[in-house]
């Protein structure tokens, strides 16, 4: 059983974060630090992102936070970012709070019990007898699997609203006391976010048809140390193995094709993949895997140019920019994320009338 699209939309935090401005800071406090700093510096340059979205401004970064501190900002910049996300997804599926049966939250760049949506649900407005769905640990892959999930939700109980909320503030994660490596990477990448998606069993009479099947996902043994997080007495630490770009040429056409023949299609039969683009090299990677044009991942870029990684909302913004293009036809959403996993979902996106 199918499920439809009535709701989507994305949010960012207030503080814009200009790469070149991030590259200056970041040079100052990890610079005398890090020896190979100078080295990494052109991936500032070479990362396709122009600016980044934070819960917290500048000037935070340049201070030690602990565990306390940083879990703090992420209770109060989440619960903003994620009822920011869940009001307007809401209002554009003309749904209210009250009227949701399910409510899945999808993080994991902070702990909350109890969990984001409890925190938002006097603000929001939920029935008190609403289902609870928090999920953590997708990482990147959250809001491919994060939607596979809601639809399976939706088609267990026909008729029902279920909503989906995906925040996460990868910034507060920024670390000046290990000197890694992936530590600098995730300086260069990330970014803070959220969106949100109504969806149901019952097809809209008022929109552009967007039609969810069953997803797929496959985990790679053995792989654990590739995507994910260090947890210490200070904070998330992330891990960032260096091969991820060619772990994707090698691993992922294979991915692909069981989740092709698990949903009954062929690879010629997409109109349009829709990625999760976890970096300008990981982007380059799932083209050239994918035997696509180079650069007709457009909104990826784009995405990635305007709000860095976000981790797990970041399918959500290309997706949106991809319905606004006014693409249409058969569509199959990628990610990857720890595990290490990949996740799909097909989707049809019927052509507007005139």
């Amino acid at each position: 059983m199918p499920c439809y699209l009535h709701g989507l939309s994305t949010a960012l935090p207030p503080h814009t974060l200009p790469q070149t401005l991030v590259q200056d800071r970041a040079e100052a406090i990890l610079g005398p630090k890090y020896p190979q700093f100078e080295r990494l510096l052109k991936t500032f340059i070479t990362s396709g992102i122009d600016k980044r979205h934070s819960v917290v401004p500048l000037e935070w970064f340049e201070e030690a936070h602990g565990w306390s501190q940083r879990n703090t900002a992420y209770l109060e910049g989440a619960t903003e970012l994620f009822c920011e996300a869940a009001q307007d997804a809401l209002q554009d599926a003309g749904w209210i709070a009250s009227e949701v049966d399910c409510v899945i939250t999808v993080s994991s760049t902070g702990i909350a019990t109890p969990t984001l949506e409890a925190l938002a649900f006097t603000r929001l407005g939920f029935r008190d007898n609403i289902t609870r769905v928090p999920i953590f640990g997708l990482g990147c892959a959250g809001g491919v699997s994060g939607l596979s999930v809601a639809r399976s939700m939706a088609v267990a109980r026909p008729g029902s609203k279920v909503l989906l909320v995906v925040v996460e503030t990868c910034t507060l994660s920024f670390r000046s006391d290990r000197l890694q490596k992936a530590d600098i990477i995730a300086t260069v990448l990330f970014g803070d976010g959220a969106a949100a998606v109504c969806i149901s069993s019952e097809s809209p009479a008022d929109r552009q048809v967007v039609r969810f099947n069953a997803g797929y996902q496959k985990i790679w043994p053995d792989t654990l140390s590739i995507m994910g997080w260090d947890v210490d007495d200070n904070a998330l630490g992330v891990v960032f193995d260096r091969g991820i770009p060619a772990f994707v040429e090698e691993e992922f056409a294979g991915a692909l094709e069981g989740a092709l023949t698990h949903t009954g299609l062929n690879i010629d039969q997409i109109d349009r993949f829709v990625c999760h683009p976890g970096g300008a090299k990981v982007v380059d990677a799932l083209e050239g895997v994918m035997h696509l044009p180079q650069g007709i991942l457009d909104a990826e870029r784009e995405v990635l140019r305007e709000a860095g990684n976000m981790s797990a909302p970041t399918f959500m913004f290309v997706l949106d920019k991809v319905l606004k293009s006014g693409k249409s036809g058969q569509m199959m959403a990628c990610a990857l994320g720890p595990g290490f996993t990949a996740s799909f979902m097909p989707f049809m996106v019927e052509k507007q009338a005139a």
